[in-house]
């Protein structure tokens, strides 16, 4: 299910990231997260040993669940940003909100999917940046309202 307009590459910041090879179009599948299924009482209780590291890599679905990425699939390569280029669709798809350019890095923001306990430093650097990376019940009315049909339909039924 992984686009073939996308490459993961290493890069200094933070590891492997996926980017665009050739011009993505608004409401293409970039790729989709059909790993494993993991259930926990808190997100910070998820495994985080390689090579599943679901903690970091896992898209949370239902309260307590969380769906890792394909080991090797790009879905767990999509590094998070406060000014994202995609968003969720059908809980586990990662979707382009607008046109991405050949050689833009692909990002979504993890409080698209997020509603639980899990924190992290943001490191994206946009001029959005928020600090911390968390839950959507930590997003304003004005960036819900701005990913409106890319936040995850737990989150927010149609």
């Amino acid at each position: 299910m992984d686009n073939a307009k996308v490459e993961i590459k290493e890069t200094l910041k933070y590891g492997k990231a996926v980017f665009a090879k050739d011009k993505i179009f608004k409401g293409e599948i970039i790729g989709a997260f059909h790993g494993e299924t993991y259930e926990a009482p808190r997100a910070m209780l998820l495994p985080d040993e390689p090579p599943l590291r679901a903690g970091r890599h896992a898209i949370q679905f239902e309260r307590n669940k969380w769906r890792d990425g394909k080991v090797n699939g790009v879905a767990r390569y999509i590094a998070h940003s406060c000014e994202p280029n995609c968003g969720i669709k059908n809980l586990f798809e990662v979707t382009a909100m607008r046109n991405i350019q050949a050689g833009e890095e692909i990002t979504w923001d993890y409080a698209m999917t997020e509603d639980s306990d899990f924190r992290m430093k943001c490191e994206c650097g946009t001029s959005a940046c928020r600090g911390i990376i968390g839950a959507y019940s930590m997003l304003s009315p004005a960036i819900r309202q701005k990913y409106k049909g890319y936040i995850s339909e737990w989150l927010e039924p149609a």
